[in-house]
Protein backbone atom coordinates (compact mmCIF):
# COMPACT_ATOMS: atom_id res chain seq x y z
CA UNK A 1 0.00 0.00 0.00
CA UNK A 2 2.92 2.43 1.11
CA UNK A 3 4.23 1.51 -2.25
CA UNK A 4 1.32 2.84 -4.26
CA UNK A 5 1.23 5.70 -2.22
CA UNK A 6 4.53 6.71 -2.92
CA UNK A 7 3.53 5.56 -6.57
CA UNK A 8 0.31 8.05 -7.18
CA UNK A 9 2.08 11.14 -5.53
CA UNK A 10 5.15 10.77 -8.01
CA UNK A 11 2.92 10.25 -10.80
CA UNK A 12 0.52 13.41 -9.73
CA UNK A 13 3.36 15.46 -9.69
CA UNK A 14 4.51 14.42 -13.30
CA UNK A 15 1.60 14.95 -14.89
CA UNK A 16 1.33 18.07 -13.30
CA UNK A 17 4.24 19.49 -14.29
CA UNK A 18 4.16 18.18 -17.55
CA UNK A 19 0.79 19.39 -17.80
CA UNK A 20 2.07 22.84 -17.42
CA UNK A 21 4.35 22.80 -20.06
CA UNK A 22 1.61 21.38 -22.11
CA UNK A 23 -1.01 24.12 -21.35
CA UNK A 24 2.10 27.32 -21.30
CA UNK A 25 2.67 25.98 -25.09
CA UNK A 26 -0.91 25.46 -26.09
CA UNK A 27 -0.97 29.31 -24.63
CA UNK A 28 1.60 30.80 -26.82
CA UNK A 29 -0.12 28.77 -30.09
CA UNK A 30 -3.13 30.59 -29.23
CA UNK A 31 -1.48 33.64 -29.63
CA UNK A 32 -0.64 32.64 -33.16
CA UNK A 33 -1.87 33.20 -36.51
CA UNK A 34 -4.17 30.31 -37.66
CA UNK A 35 -3.23 26.95 -39.72
CA UNK A 36 -6.36 25.18 -41.39
CA UNK A 37 -6.23 21.57 -41.22
CA UNK A 38 -8.02 19.12 -43.82
CA UNK A 39 -7.82 16.50 -45.64
CA UNK A 40 -7.25 14.04 -43.03
CA UNK A 41 -7.03 11.11 -45.37
CA UNK A 42 -4.14 12.11 -46.92
CA UNK A 43 -2.89 13.77 -43.80
CA UNK A 44 -2.98 10.29 -42.09
CA UNK A 45 -1.05 8.27 -45.18
CA UNK A 46 1.89 11.02 -45.23
CA UNK A 47 1.84 10.48 -41.31
CA UNK A 48 2.16 6.40 -42.23
CA UNK A 49 4.80 7.07 -44.43
CA UNK A 50 7.09 9.77 -43.58
CA UNK A 51 6.97 9.52 -39.43
CA UNK A 52 5.86 5.41 -38.74
CA UNK A 53 8.07 3.84 -41.50
CA UNK A 54 10.76 6.46 -40.95
CA UNK A 55 11.10 7.07 -45.26
CA UNK A 56 13.10 9.96 -45.36
CA UNK A 57 15.32 8.56 -42.71
CA UNK A 58 16.03 5.81 -44.85
CA UNK A 59 18.06 7.94 -47.28
CA UNK A 60 20.89 7.57 -44.96
CA UNK A 61 20.43 3.65 -44.48
CA UNK A 62 22.95 2.53 -42.01
CA UNK A 63 22.17 5.50 -39.21
CA UNK A 64 18.87 5.49 -40.99
CA UNK A 65 18.49 1.88 -40.15
CA UNK A 66 19.62 2.21 -36.43
CA UNK A 67 17.52 5.21 -35.70
CA UNK A 68 14.35 3.62 -37.35
CA UNK A 69 15.00 0.66 -35.01
CA UNK A 70 15.26 2.73 -31.88
CA UNK A 71 11.82 4.72 -32.91
CA UNK A 72 10.04 1.18 -33.05
CA UNK A 73 11.51 -0.07 -30.57
CA UNK A 74 10.20 2.75 -28.22
CA UNK A 75 6.60 2.45 -29.84
CA UNK A 76 7.46 -1.70 -28.32
CA UNK A 77 8.52 -0.65 -25.43
CA UNK A 78 5.61 2.00 -24.55
CA UNK A 79 3.39 -0.93 -23.98
CA UNK A 80 5.56 -1.99 -20.73
CA UNK A 81 5.75 1.82 -19.60
CA UNK A 82 1.86 1.67 -19.38
CA UNK A 83 1.25 -1.56 -17.92
CA UNK A 84 3.98 -0.48 -14.81
CA UNK A 85 1.66 2.72 -14.63
CA UNK A 86 -1.09 0.59 -13.91
CA UNK A 87 0.52 -2.01 -11.67
CA UNK A 88 2.33 1.33 -9.86
CA UNK A 89 -1.22 2.64 -9.34
CA UNK A 90 -3.30 -0.91 -8.34
CA UNK A 91 -0.44 -3.16 -6.61
CA UNK A 92 -1.11 -5.34 -9.10
CA UNK A 93 2.23 -7.58 -11.32
CA UNK A 94 2.33 -7.76 -14.63
CA UNK A 95 -1.76 -7.11 -15.03
CA UNK A 96 -1.31 -7.06 -18.54
CA UNK A 97 -0.32 -10.84 -18.80
CA UNK A 98 -4.32 -11.87 -19.34
CA UNK A 99 -3.95 -10.41 -23.00
CA UNK A 100 -1.90 -14.53 -23.40
CA UNK A 101 -0.38 -14.28 -26.27
CA UNK A 102 -0.17 -11.05 -27.59
CA UNK A 103 1.29 -10.36 -23.94
CA UNK A 104 3.75 -12.67 -24.69
CA UNK A 105 4.59 -11.53 -28.38
CA UNK A 106 5.04 -7.74 -26.92
CA UNK A 107 7.32 -8.25 -24.19
CA UNK A 108 9.39 -11.01 -26.30
CA UNK A 109 9.66 -8.26 -28.86
CA UNK A 110 10.08 -5.31 -26.15
CA UNK A 111 13.32 -7.07 -24.68
CA UNK A 112 14.88 -7.62 -27.85
CA UNK A 113 14.57 -4.11 -28.75
CA UNK A 114 15.87 -2.67 -25.10
CA UNK A 115 19.26 -4.36 -25.93
CA UNK A 116 18.69 -3.49 -29.92
CA UNK A 117 18.00 0.35 -28.57
CA UNK A 118 21.05 0.24 -26.16
CA UNK A 119 23.41 -0.58 -29.01
CA UNK A 120 21.75 2.01 -30.85
CA UNK A 121 21.96 4.52 -28.79
CA UNK A 122 25.67 3.94 -27.69
CA UNK A 123 26.84 4.29 -31.43
CA UNK A 124 24.91 7.34 -31.29
CA UNK A 125 26.66 8.97 -27.97
CA UNK A 126 30.04 7.53 -29.61
CA UNK A 127 29.46 9.27 -33.13
CA UNK A 128 28.70 12.74 -31.63
CA UNK A 129 31.50 12.52 -28.33
CA UNK A 130 34.13 10.89 -30.65
CA UNK A 131 33.60 11.31 -34.63
CA UNK A 132 33.46 14.86 -36.39
CA UNK A 133 29.91 14.91 -38.15
CA UNK A 134 29.88 17.99 -40.05
CA UNK A 135 26.17 18.46 -39.85
CA UNK A 136 26.45 18.33 -36.33
CA UNK A 137 28.20 21.58 -36.16
CA UNK A 138 27.26 25.07 -37.35
CA UNK A 139 26.80 28.57 -35.76
CA UNK A 140 23.33 27.44 -34.37
CA UNK A 141 25.32 24.43 -32.45
CA UNK A 142 25.88 26.17 -29.06
CA UNK A 143 27.47 23.98 -26.19
CA UNK A 144 23.95 23.72 -24.87
CA UNK A 145 23.20 21.92 -27.58
CA UNK A 146 25.75 19.95 -27.48
CA UNK A 147 25.53 19.17 -24.19
CA UNK A 148 21.25 18.66 -24.52
CA UNK A 149 22.04 15.96 -27.10
CA UNK A 150 24.57 13.99 -25.26
CA UNK A 151 21.93 14.15 -22.01
CA UNK A 152 18.53 12.88 -23.95
CA UNK A 153 21.17 9.93 -25.24
CA UNK A 154 22.46 9.15 -21.92
CA UNK A 155 18.63 9.23 -20.18
CA UNK A 156 17.42 6.30 -22.57
CA UNK A 157 20.70 4.88 -22.50
CA UNK A 158 19.54 4.25 -18.52
CA UNK A 159 16.56 3.71 -19.73
CA UNK A 160 17.36 0.45 -21.38
CA UNK A 161 19.81 -0.71 -19.15
CA UNK A 162 17.27 -0.21 -15.85
CA UNK A 163 14.46 -2.17 -18.26
CA UNK A 164 17.11 -5.09 -18.76
CA UNK A 165 17.76 -5.32 -15.12
CA UNK A 166 14.10 -5.10 -14.27
CA UNK A 167 13.43 -8.40 -16.40
CA UNK A 168 16.86 -10.27 -15.41
CA UNK A 169 15.62 -9.87 -11.96
CA UNK A 170 11.94 -10.69 -13.13
CA UNK A 171 13.46 -13.82 -14.55
CA UNK A 172 15.29 -14.74 -11.62
CA UNK A 173 12.30 -14.17 -9.57
CA UNK A 174 10.35 -16.57 -11.67
CA UNK A 175 12.49 -18.97 -11.67
CA UNK A 176 13.34 -18.29 -15.52
CA UNK A 177 9.98 -19.72 -16.18
CA UNK A 178 9.74 -16.13 -18.02
CA UNK A 179 12.09 -17.28 -20.78
CA UNK A 180 9.76 -17.07 -23.61
CA UNK A 181 8.99 -13.23 -22.65
CA UNK A 182 12.60 -12.53 -21.79
CA UNK A 183 14.98 -13.82 -24.31
CA UNK A 184 17.69 -11.23 -24.07
CA UNK A 185 16.93 -10.88 -20.06
CA UNK A 186 17.22 -15.01 -19.69
CA UNK A 187 20.46 -15.15 -21.53
CA UNK A 188 22.20 -12.59 -19.37
CA UNK A 189 20.53 -13.66 -16.38
CA UNK A 190 21.99 -17.18 -16.75
CA UNK A 191 25.53 -15.49 -15.97
CA UNK A 192 24.19 -14.59 -12.53
CA UNK A 193 25.33 -16.36 -9.95
CA UNK A 194 22.61 -17.97 -7.44
CA UNK A 195 20.95 -15.48 -4.88
CA UNK A 196 18.54 -15.45 -2.08
CA UNK A 197 14.89 -14.74 -2.83
CA UNK A 198 15.10 -11.47 -0.54
CA UNK A 199 18.26 -10.16 -2.56
CA UNK A 200 16.51 -11.02 -6.13
CA UNK A 201 13.45 -9.13 -5.18
CA UNK A 202 15.62 -6.11 -3.96
CA UNK A 203 17.00 -5.85 -7.38
CA UNK A 204 13.70 -6.01 -8.84
CA UNK A 205 12.31 -3.51 -7.19
CA UNK A 206 15.70 -0.87 -7.72
CA UNK A 207 15.82 -1.36 -11.45
CA UNK A 208 11.69 -1.17 -11.56
CA UNK A 209 11.58 1.69 -8.94
CA UNK A 210 14.85 3.55 -11.58
CA UNK A 211 13.20 2.94 -14.82
CA UNK A 212 9.74 4.28 -13.98
CA UNK A 213 11.13 7.75 -12.67
CA UNK A 214 13.76 7.91 -15.34
CA UNK A 215 10.32 7.67 -17.27
CA UNK A 216 8.78 10.68 -15.31
CA UNK A 217 11.94 12.73 -15.32
CA UNK A 218 12.11 11.89 -19.46
CA UNK A 219 9.11 13.16 -19.86
CA UNK A 220 9.37 16.39 -18.23
CA UNK A 221 12.63 17.22 -19.84
CA UNK A 222 11.50 16.18 -23.35
CA UNK A 223 9.59 19.95 -23.26
CA UNK A 224 12.58 22.04 -22.96
CA UNK A 225 14.93 19.62 -25.13
CA UNK A 226 15.32 18.81 -28.81
CA UNK A 227 14.50 15.66 -27.99
CA UNK A 228 10.95 17.00 -27.58
CA UNK A 229 10.58 15.27 -31.17
CA UNK A 230 10.41 12.21 -29.12
CA UNK A 231 6.21 13.74 -28.93
CA UNK A 232 6.58 16.06 -31.68
CA UNK A 233 7.65 14.78 -34.87
CA UNK A 234 4.57 11.99 -35.68
CA UNK A 235 2.11 14.93 -35.00
CA UNK A 236 4.24 17.64 -37.05
CA UNK A 237 4.31 15.30 -40.29
CA UNK A 238 0.37 14.83 -39.61
CA UNK A 239 -0.08 18.46 -39.41
CA UNK A 240 2.65 19.20 -42.79
CA UNK A 241 2.22 21.05 -45.91
CA UNK A 242 -0.12 19.18 -48.28
CA UNK A 243 0.79 21.57 -50.85
CA UNK A 244 3.46 20.80 -53.83
CA UNK A 245 7.13 21.89 -52.21
CA UNK A 246 7.42 24.65 -54.62
CA UNK A 247 4.11 26.56 -53.66
CA UNK A 248 4.06 29.73 -52.30
CA UNK A 249 1.15 30.45 -49.84
CA UNK A 250 -1.75 32.48 -51.11
CA UNK A 251 -1.90 36.04 -48.93
CA UNK A 252 -5.73 36.93 -48.33
CA UNK A 253 -4.50 40.50 -46.65
CA UNK A 254 -2.65 40.94 -50.04
CA UNK A 255 -5.40 40.36 -52.30
CA UNK A 256 -7.66 42.65 -50.37
CA UNK A 257 -5.56 45.08 -50.65
CA UNK A 258 -5.27 44.72 -54.48
CA UNK A 259 -9.51 44.59 -54.99
CA UNK A 260 -9.51 47.86 -52.97
CA UNK A 261 -7.07 49.85 -55.34
CA UNK A 262 -8.28 48.37 -58.48
CA UNK A 263 -12.25 49.01 -57.55
CA UNK A 264 -11.99 51.61 -54.60
CA UNK A 265 -15.54 52.37 -54.05
CA UNK A 266 -16.77 49.13 -53.71
CA UNK A 267 -14.26 47.89 -51.28
CA UNK A 268 -14.74 51.12 -49.13
CA UNK A 269 -18.43 50.60 -49.33
CA UNK A 270 -18.52 47.32 -48.24
CA UNK A 271 -15.66 47.88 -45.50
CA UNK A 272 -17.42 48.36 -41.88
CA UNK A 273 -16.93 51.53 -40.25
CA UNK A 274 -13.78 51.48 -37.59
CA UNK A 275 -12.20 48.63 -39.48
CA UNK A 276 -9.21 47.92 -37.87
CA UNK A 277 -6.31 48.27 -39.54
CA UNK A 278 -4.44 45.90 -42.29
CA UNK A 279 -2.14 43.37 -40.64
CA UNK A 280 0.96 43.06 -40.78
CA UNK A 281 2.51 41.89 -44.10
CA UNK A 282 4.72 39.11 -43.60
CA UNK A 283 6.69 38.15 -40.69
CA UNK A 284 8.85 40.65 -38.92
CA UNK A 285 8.39 38.64 -35.16
CA UNK A 286 7.52 35.43 -33.38
CA UNK A 287 3.97 36.97 -33.06
CA UNK A 288 3.28 37.27 -36.66
CA UNK A 289 4.27 33.24 -37.46
CA UNK A 290 1.17 30.59 -37.95
CA UNK A 291 1.20 28.16 -34.99
CA UNK A 292 2.05 25.26 -37.16
CA UNK A 293 5.26 27.36 -37.74
CA UNK A 294 5.92 27.41 -33.61
CA UNK A 295 5.05 23.88 -33.79
CA UNK A 296 7.53 23.25 -36.78
CA UNK A 297 10.12 24.23 -34.25
CA UNK A 298 9.50 22.23 -31.33
CA UNK A 299 9.63 18.83 -33.87
CA UNK A 300 12.85 20.18 -34.84
CA UNK A 301 15.71 17.54 -34.24
CA UNK A 302 18.30 19.47 -35.00
CA UNK A 303 19.83 16.77 -36.88
CA UNK A 304 20.97 18.94 -39.46
CA UNK A 305 19.96 17.06 -42.61
CA UNK A 306 18.31 20.18 -43.96
CA UNK A 307 21.44 22.12 -44.15
CA UNK A 308 23.41 19.44 -45.36
CA UNK A 309 21.88 19.69 -48.37
CA UNK A 310 21.42 23.67 -48.54
CA UNK A 311 22.94 24.98 -51.98
CA UNK A 312 23.48 28.00 -50.44
CA UNK A 313 25.27 26.87 -47.02
CA UNK A 314 27.36 24.40 -49.54
CA UNK A 315 28.45 27.42 -51.50
CA UNK A 316 29.56 29.49 -47.94
CA UNK A 317 27.05 31.77 -47.20
CA UNK A 318 25.29 32.21 -44.30
CA UNK A 319 22.20 30.37 -44.62
CA UNK A 320 21.52 27.57 -42.34
CA UNK A 321 17.91 26.30 -42.59
CA UNK A 322 18.30 24.51 -39.15
CA UNK A 323 19.18 27.50 -37.83
CA UNK A 324 16.16 29.58 -38.94
CA UNK A 325 14.04 27.00 -37.33
CA UNK A 326 16.03 27.21 -33.82
CA UNK A 327 15.71 30.66 -34.16
CA UNK A 328 11.74 30.69 -34.08
CA UNK A 329 12.16 28.25 -30.90
CA UNK A 330 14.57 30.43 -29.68
CA UNK A 331 12.86 33.80 -30.42
CA UNK A 332 9.87 32.50 -28.53
CA UNK A 333 11.02 31.00 -25.55
CA UNK A 334 12.85 34.74 -24.93
CA UNK A 335 9.30 36.60 -25.44
CA UNK A 336 7.12 34.09 -24.12
CA UNK A 337 6.46 35.33 -20.87
CA UNK A 338 5.79 38.74 -21.98
CA UNK A 339 3.20 37.39 -24.36
CA UNK A 340 1.45 34.91 -21.56
CA UNK A 341 1.47 38.55 -19.40
CA UNK A 342 0.50 41.11 -21.82
CA UNK A 343 -0.64 39.28 -24.83
CA UNK A 344 -0.20 40.21 -28.40
CA UNK A 345 0.79 43.79 -28.36
CA UNK A 346 3.58 42.91 -25.98
CA UNK A 347 6.77 44.62 -27.62
CA UNK A 348 10.68 44.35 -26.11
CA UNK A 349 11.95 46.19 -28.42
CA UNK A 350 13.67 43.31 -30.11
CA UNK A 351 12.55 41.43 -32.80
CA UNK A 352 12.66 37.76 -34.65
CA UNK A 353 14.24 39.86 -37.69
CA UNK A 354 17.89 41.29 -37.62
CA UNK A 355 17.96 40.09 -33.89
CA UNK A 356 18.06 36.87 -34.47
CA UNK A 357 17.84 36.08 -38.80
CA UNK A 358 19.69 38.48 -40.62
CA UNK A 359 18.62 39.66 -44.03
CA UNK A 360 21.69 38.33 -45.68
CA UNK A 361 20.80 34.91 -44.41
CA UNK A 362 17.09 35.91 -46.17
CA UNK A 363 18.11 36.27 -49.60
CA UNK A 364 20.45 33.40 -49.50
CA UNK A 365 17.95 31.39 -50.12
CA UNK A 366 17.25 29.76 -53.39
CA UNK A 367 14.09 28.20 -52.28
CA UNK A 368 14.92 24.98 -53.92
CA UNK A 369 12.93 23.19 -51.43
CA UNK A 370 16.08 20.86 -50.65
CA UNK A 371 15.99 21.42 -46.60
CA UNK A 372 12.12 20.48 -46.42
CA UNK A 373 12.14 17.32 -48.81
CA UNK A 374 15.22 16.43 -46.63
CA UNK A 375 13.65 16.88 -43.53
CA UNK A 376 12.74 14.03 -41.66
CA UNK A 377 9.89 15.42 -39.34
CA UNK A 378 8.51 17.05 -42.30
CA UNK A 379 9.07 20.94 -41.71
CA UNK A 380 8.80 24.05 -44.67
CA UNK A 381 11.59 25.76 -44.04
CA UNK A 382 11.09 28.11 -47.08
CA UNK A 383 8.16 29.29 -45.75
CA UNK A 384 9.01 31.17 -42.98
CA UNK A 385 11.83 32.46 -44.98
CA UNK A 386 9.73 33.59 -48.00
CA UNK A 387 6.96 35.41 -45.35
CA UNK A 388 9.88 37.19 -43.74
CA UNK A 389 11.15 38.31 -47.24
CA UNK A 390 7.83 39.31 -47.70
CA UNK A 391 7.69 42.04 -44.80
CA UNK A 392 11.16 43.45 -45.92
CA UNK A 393 9.88 43.96 -49.43
CA UNK A 394 6.28 45.11 -48.87
CA UNK A 395 6.79 46.64 -45.26
CA UNK A 396 9.89 48.34 -45.35
CA UNK A 397 11.00 48.31 -49.23
CA UNK A 398 14.14 46.69 -48.11
CA UNK A 399 15.13 44.46 -50.88
CA UNK A 400 18.16 43.88 -52.53
CA UNK A 401 19.41 46.80 -54.96
CA UNK A 402 18.68 44.42 -58.06
CA UNK A 403 15.43 43.25 -57.18
CA UNK A 404 14.40 47.08 -55.96
CA UNK A 405 15.92 47.79 -59.73
CA UNK A 406 13.36 44.55 -61.21
CA UNK A 407 10.57 45.86 -59.20
CA UNK A 408 10.92 49.25 -60.76
CA UNK A 409 10.66 47.94 -64.23
CA UNK A 410 7.87 45.98 -63.97
CA UNK A 411 5.89 48.98 -62.51
CA UNK A 412 7.29 51.25 -65.26
CA UNK A 413 7.80 49.16 -67.97
CA UNK A 414 5.46 45.54 -67.59
CA UNK A 415 8.44 43.81 -67.51
CA UNK A 416 11.66 42.85 -66.00
CA UNK A 417 13.91 44.69 -68.32
CA UNK A 418 14.95 48.32 -67.99
CA UNK A 419 13.74 49.20 -71.08
CA UNK A 420 10.04 49.61 -72.42
CA UNK A 421 7.81 47.42 -74.49
CA UNK A 422 8.41 49.43 -77.54
CA UNK A 423 11.94 49.65 -77.39
CA UNK A 424 12.69 45.83 -76.77
CA UNK A 425 13.66 45.41 -80.40
CA UNK A 426 15.97 47.97 -80.44
CA UNK A 427 18.59 45.18 -80.38
CA UNK A 428 18.33 43.38 -83.67
CA UNK A 429 18.85 46.91 -85.61
CA UNK A 430 22.32 46.23 -86.26
CA UNK A 431 22.25 42.52 -87.09
CA UNK A 432 23.06 41.18 -90.83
Amino acid sequence: MIKQIVFLLVLLLTLAVFSYSAWRIFRLMRLLKPFPIKEFGKRFREMMVVAMFQSRIFRRPIVGLMHALVFWGFLVILFGSIEMIIDGLFGTERILSALGPVYTVLIFTGDVFALIVLIAIKAFLGRRIFMHIPRFYGVEMKPISKLDANLALTLILLLMVSLLGMNIFYDLMSQRTAASCFPVSHFIAGFIPVLETGTIHFWHELFWWTHIVLIFIFANYLPYSKHFHVFMSVPNVFLSRLEPLGYLSHMPNIEKEVRMMMNPETAFAAAPEGEAAPERFGVKDIEDVSWKTYFDSLACTECGRCTSVCPANMTGKKLSPRKIIMDVRARMKEKSNGLLKHGKTYDDQRALLREFISEEELWACTTCNACARECPVSINHPSIIVDMRRFLVMEEAAAPAALNSMFSYIENNGAPWQYPAEDREIWMNNMN
